[in-house]
């Protein structure tokens, strides 16, 4: 559990410190400031994404999952990933398109992060898993039942990976690696034997699914085969836009948000049942969050103040100087319709250059290293 909670705390701190923790900071005289320029925030799909969908329709219906249709129907195709989410109200499930985001401007500067070392980890994975990371990995969903990666794994030496695990058939084209022992690498470069209680699922080589039990892991093969709940997964194709998107529930996000907060984190699960979200980082980070509610005078009430918390801290950093929260604040916008409202962030790819360019430095600085090293 402490690795799932470690995830969902990142995923807080791209999603929701920018906003949830600026209700709570103070008040300023300045004028406001206009944006500098203007920032495409994702709101729907677009032809290139309904294409990527199209094509990601790669597995036949289940036929127990497709039941009354009538023999002269033609048979449809659906994917699989996004079969294999929740489904029905309560759940949270986040994707991160790692394709797409490895090749946008944003993407360049973590991988720059990630190589910091100048990529000698990367490699020690590629060589040891088969797999590529950079090339065979598609996305990536976080889920209330564990994580999934989807891509190319044909090349991936699963057994190898999951060394002594006890392995079994489970389905048509799915695998299941339940707890056992491994070989666990110590610092001194000796190994131990060790026990690892986390549980492995594959699927027709497209799909890895990491979950806290066996049980877990099942659960989702389940719906990748048909079974489970008849309810429509968390997240519909037409959802599918953006390099980050996904779901949270309240109760997620109220988790997430620090013991100071407590107060917000009631009044959200008053007022809130889910939030929607969609990020954009083909140039700048431009987050269009949705918050979908029953009550419609609390949910009015809720975008209300925290657009009025937004237009004072931007005030307020102006006043303070604070250039890189200002500009970010410059786009922050909130937009109320009935029973829900759509709040906007945005973190200019400038400030984002700054902030990520020691990962650079360090990145080069390693590969200068590595390469006097081999240098006869």
């Amino acid at each position: 559990m402490n690795r799932r909670r470690g995830t969902w705390l990142a995923l807080a701190v791209v999603l929701l410190a920018a906003g949830a923790w600026l209700m709570f900071t103070g008040e300023g005289e300045e004028p406001e400031p206009e944006p500098p320029r203007k920032v495409v925030f994702p709101n729907r799909m677009q032809n290139n994404q309904w294409k990527r969908a199209d094509q990601r329709r790669t597995q036949l219906v289940p036929m127990q999952a497709d039941a009354g249709v009538a023999a002269n129907d033609k048979p449809r195709m659906r994917d699989p990933l996004l079969a294999a989410l929740p489904r029905g109200k309560g759940h949270s499930a986040v994707i991160i398109e790692a394709n797409a985001l490895r090749y946008s401007p944003i993407g360049e500067l973590l991988l720059d992060c990630l190589m910091r070392d100048g990529g000698k980890r990367l490699d020690d994975f590629r060589k040891a898993s088969g797999v590529d990371p950079l090339q065979d990995l598609d996305r990536l969903a976080i889920t209330d039942d564990g994580v999934m990666f989807s891509g190319d794994f044909s090349k991936a030496r699963f057994g190898e990976m999951f060394q002594e695990r006890v392995a079994a058939d489970y389905g048509p084209n799915a695998r299941v690696y339940e707890p056992g022992a491994v070989i666990l690498q110590l610092a001194d470069g000796g190994v131990r034997r060790g026990r690892d209680d986390a549980a492995f699922g594959t699927w027709n080589n497209q799909m890895l699914v990491v979950g806290d039990n066996p049980e877990s892991v099942k659960s989702v093969l389940d719906r990748v085969h048909g079974g489970g709940s008849d309810e429509p997964p968390v997240l519909s194709e037409e959802a599918t836009y953006g390099e980050m998107y996904g779901v949270l529930s309240v109760e997620q996000i109220a988790r997430l948000l620090p013991p100071d907060q407590a107060e917000l984190a009631q009044r959200l699960r008053e007022a809130a049942e889910t939030m929607e979200f969609h990020m954009d980082a083909s140039s700048d980070m431009a987050l269009v969050a949705h918050i979908n509610g029953a009550d419609e005078g609390k949910v009015t009430d809720l975008g209300k103040s925290l657009g009025a918390a937004l237009s004072v801290a931007r005030l307020k950093a102006q006043a303070e100087g604070e250039k890189e929260l200002a500009q970010m604040l410059d786009f922050a916008k909130v937009q109320p319709y009935g029973s829900s409202f759509k709040l906007e962030l945005a973190v200019p790819l400038e400030v984002l250059k700054e902030r990520l360019a020691f990962c650079r430095d360090e990145r080069k600085a390693s590969e200068g290293t590595q390469g006097a090293e081999v240098k006869p």
